[in-house]
């Protein structure tokens, strides 16, 4: 099936399915920009460990008690066993699972300086405290202090915004852009769910010109080389959080109109 979004689909933000997308589109984010940079750039995958609380479906057994207590005689033993009864409620807890996920870095071959980082941020670059939004921000501020672009792609709603002096508008979805050269200024790309995604610069070494990235087209590359479709209810709401009622108001319509709920 073709993708039903323009852009970002927010169904791919499903906990369950996120760390599959951002790698998949790490690898397709790569294959890109490598035909524009090569030789005279290499893009490398850098992966690395994050703890996401993943989604976990409850499932539904029969609860069997499985300790019976005996008592010695010779009365009829069936009347001395002490049922353990069910609790009431089964309920689930969140948990950080260790997944494996990467960033993308733009390298010189010959001497492996780093040029660029792209980064695509995962729910815990968003999480609040000191191993998430926190340590996030720490190693934003060691790429601003250096010579290093950094490119940031937030496709996901849920969480901590990334920290600038000024507000962010109410989208969804956004791309920054800190180039060596021009801090503390930051480019910034609003996106919404109605319009494909323009294509963004990333920069190389002065006086090499940017390049492009068409962060749409490799969204549509990985949903159907992954058969997203596949694993999406679009019968359903997204996952959290709730789209503003103009967002929600456009999706139910457009799905509609593309078949996909009646």
């Amino acid at each position: 099936m073709e993708p039903p979004f323009p852009g970002m689909d927010p169904y791919l933000e499903r906990p369950s399915l996120w760390p599959d997308v951002h790698n998949s589109l790490i690898y397709a984010i790569r294959e890109q920009l490598q035909q524009q940079i090569s030789p005279r750039y290499k893009a490398v995958i850098a992966p690395y460990v994050s703890f996401e609380a993943l989604e976990i479906l409850p499932t539904h057994h029969t609860i069997v008690p499985n300790v019976g207590i005996l008592e010695r005689g010779d009365r009829d033993s069936s009347a001395n066993i002490a049922v353990i009864a069910p609790a009431p409620l089964a309920m689930t807890v969140e948990m950080q699972v260790a997944t494996r996920l990467a960033r993308l870095e733009i390298r010189v071959p010959s001497d492996d300086t780093l040029v660029t980082v792209i980064e695509l941020l995962s729910p815990a670059n968003k999480r609040s405290g000191a191993e998430g939004a926190d340590a996030y921000e720490r190693k934003r501020q060691e790429l601003f202090h250096s010579q290093v672009h950094l490119l940031e792609i937030d496709v996901l709603r849920h969480g901590h915004r990334l920290r600038l002096t000024q507000r962010l508008p109410d989208n969804p979805y956004f791309i920054l852009l800190s180039r060596a050269n021009n801090r503390p200024y930051i480019d910034v790309w609003p996106l919404s769910l109605h319009q494909p995604i323009t294509p963004v610069p990333v920069p190389l070494q002065y006086p090499d010109p940017d390049v492009s990235l068409d962060l749409s087209a490799a969204l549509h590359q990985i949903y159907r080389s992954a058969r997203y479709d596949l694993q999406v209810d679009y019968r359903t709401d997204p996952p959290p959080p709730a789209l503003s009622p103009d967002d929600a108001a456009w999706l139910d319509a457009h799905l509609r109109e593309r078949g996909l709920r009646t």
